[in-house]
């Protein structure tokens, strides 16, 4: 059976409860964004503009690009439990008084926010590295970066119900429960972020030097990449949809680029050898790029993003897999942070370079500078990337 490989995966102890807890913890945060920028903009909140709540925004997104890596190292050092309790008591003092501060407070308060946000998503990659045996972790990840869209296409959508129905104020507040709850289930369930093997080896620094190296930095830029097409796609979408008068269909065109991707992920999963990460993300780069070409009917525009939508997931899924094996266990945690923030910053930095584009050319042109884009950037890592060698090549060693 197709599904044989993913019922053994989910078999191995802890691995189902850690993906649940997973697919629920991430809800609440994948919505702090849109919560944010409707509580500045909302008549409930602040009430202020679009370009105010974009300020809030990346207050919050620098804090965590900063904050990322930084809680990972805490985790490699004084273990899970610790880090989860501040990290949850500070989104708890956050969102239970944000409601209240002015634009100025609120903007400051923003950044400590997002310096302290619940490492979430880093901590299940962590925990499902140590708890995964290597030949199963592509699978292993190809799941959680399904279980990710999963919780994107939840979170935001509830912050919007909620607001419409509830005001800004009251939804600060279920989502400072939701954060709350998704730290408390952490905390409780205490994945291991080693594996047993892993533990019985003797504990030493590990020195940036080893595992920070010109072929990881050139992958992280080549993750940034692979966010900044996605997040161009979006935006472009939404412009081309916008612009032809099928605004109404704009969720339901988005979900069904979302179900591409989770069909690629399932896929990938269960194929006998992995691809590596820059061909993924050159090829999903290259598939957007005459996805431009495509106007009109948006029927047909969501035909042509197919070829690179059903690679999102697996470019992602195959990123944080070769993250994990070439860092050694001792500095996963920060390893993953890090390539939780390079995931942000080309998230980020995609809004105003590709509003630009389709404010000065139109939309087409977007879809083609992004995927241009990705491909220069899997370019560039390319020869970094043989210095380095491949992953199953060449692995780095577990121990320190």
């Amino acid at each position: 059976m197709a599904i044989e490989p993913y019922r053994r995966l989910l078999a191995i102890p802890g691995v189902r409860s850690l993906l649940l807890v997973g697919l629920v913890a991430r809800i609440p945060s994948t919505a702090i964004g849109i919560t944010l920028t409707l509580h500045v903009t909302d008549v409930t909140g602040l009430n202020l503009g679009f370009g105010a709540a974009g300020l809030v925004t990346l207050a919050s997104t620098v804090g965590m690009a900063v904050g990322s890596p930084l809680s990972g190292r805490f985790v490699d050092r004084l273990g899970l439990r610790p880090v989860l309790a501040v990290t949850t008591l500070a989104q708890l003092v956050f969102w239970a008084t944000a409601w209240a501060m002015s634009f100025p407070v609120l903007l400051a308060a923003s950044v400590l926010a997002g310096l302290l946000s619940l490492p979430v998503f880093s901590v299940i990659r962590q925990c499902l590295a140590a708890l995964v045996p290597v030949d199963q972790r592509r699978m292993g990840f190809s799941l959680d970066s399904m279980i990710v869209e999963l919780s994107y296409m939840v979170g935001p959508a509830l912050a919007v119900a909620g607001v419409v129905a509830l005001g800004s104020i009251w939804t600060m507040g279920i989502l400072a429960a939701g954060l709350v709850f998704s730290g408390t289930a952490l905390i409780l369930l205490n994945p291991p972020v080693r594996s047993a093997e892993e533990l019985q080896t003797p504990g030493e620094k590990v020195s940036r030097r080893q595992w920070l190296t010109p072929g990881l930095l050139t992958l992280l830029g080549t993750v940034s990449a692979a966010t900044f097409v996605l997040a161009a796609t979006e935006l472009s979408l939404v412009a081309t949809m916008k612009a032809s008068g099928d605004t109404a269909w704009v969720g339901l065109a988005i979900g069904l680029w979302c179900v591409y991707s989770l069909v690629g992920g399932f896929v990938y999963g269960m194929l006998p050898r992995g691809l590596s990460p820059l061909v993924l993300v050159g090829a999903m780069g290259a598939l957007t790029i005459p996805v431009g070409l495509v106007s009109g009917d948006w029927h047909w525009l969501l035909l042509a993003l197919l070829p690179a939508g059903v690679l999102c997931a697996p470019a992602l899924s195959s990123s944080v897999d070769t993250v994990s094996r070439w860092v050694p266990a001792g500095a996963r945690g920060e390893a993953m942070g890090l390539h939780g923030t390079a995931l942000l910053i080309g998230g980020a930095s995609s809004a105003p370079i590709a509003g630009a584009i389709i404010d000065g050319a139109g939309p087409s042109w977007a879809f083609t500078a992004a995927g241009a884009f990705g491909v220069v950037m899997v370019l560039i890592a390319l020869p970094f990337w043989r210095r380095s060698g491949s992953p199953v090549e060449a692995p780095v060693p577990v121990t320190a």
